[in-house]
C-alpha cells in the first residue's frame, strides 16, 4: 500500500504525477478477497480513496472504504498509472537481494517493515538514528521468540 497524493504543480519529465507519503507492506498468505479485505479494515481508513488494478481479489473495497477506483492497467502503463507501488516494490527486492541475498520466509515481514521504516522516514536526516534508537527500546523485540 503506497499513501500518495496528487502533485500540485504541473511534473517536469520523467517526474511522477503524484507524491507518495508513507508506505505500508505486508505478507499475505494468498490473494484471496477475503484475506485482502481484513486487511484494508485493519490498516485502510475508511475515509480513503483506493486505486488499485482491476483485480478480482478487490471485489469488496466498495464497501469497505469511501471510494474505489479501479482500472485494468496495459503492461506498457504498469510503471505510470500506480507508480509508487511498483517503485517501492521494485526498491525493496532490490534491497533485500543486494543485502540479505536469501531470505527465510518466517523474517520476511521483519524485512518489509524495517524497509518500510527507512523509507517513510527518508527525510529525517541525521535525526534518523535518534529516531530508530527510541523506538527500539520501545519495543518489544519478537525475534528471540521465534528462534
Amino acid at each position: 500500500m503506497a499513501e500518495s497524493a496528487p502533485v500540485t504543480e504541473t511534473p517536469k519529465y520523467g517526474n511522477k504525477p503524484t507524491k507518495v507519503g508513507h508506505i505500508k507492506m505486508l505478507v499475505i498468505d494468498d490473494l484471496k478477497s477475503k484475506t485482502i479485505d481484513g486487511k484494508v479494515k485493519l490498516y485502510v481508513d475508511k475515509d480513503t480513496i483506493i486505486k488499485s488494478d482491476d483485480s478480482t481479489s478487490y471485489t469488496n473495497f466498495k464497501t469497505l472504504v469511501k471510494q474505489h477506483i479501479s482500472q485494468v492497467i496495459p503492461k506498457e502503463l504498469v510503471g505510470t498509472l500506480l507508480p509508487w507501488v511498483h517503485i517501492a516494490i521494485s526498491n525493496a527486492k532490490r534491497q533485500l537481494l543486494d543485502i540479505h541475498h536469501d531470505i527465510c520466509p518466517e523474517y520476511l515481514q521483519s524485512y518489509l517493515n524495517e524497509f518500510c521504516y527507512k523509507f517513510n522516514r527518508r527525510y529525517f536526516g541525521d535525526n534518523l538514528f535518534g529516531r530508530m534508537l527510541v523506538a527500539c527500546v520501545e519495543t518489544k523485540n519478537m525475534f528471540r521468540y521465534n528462534i
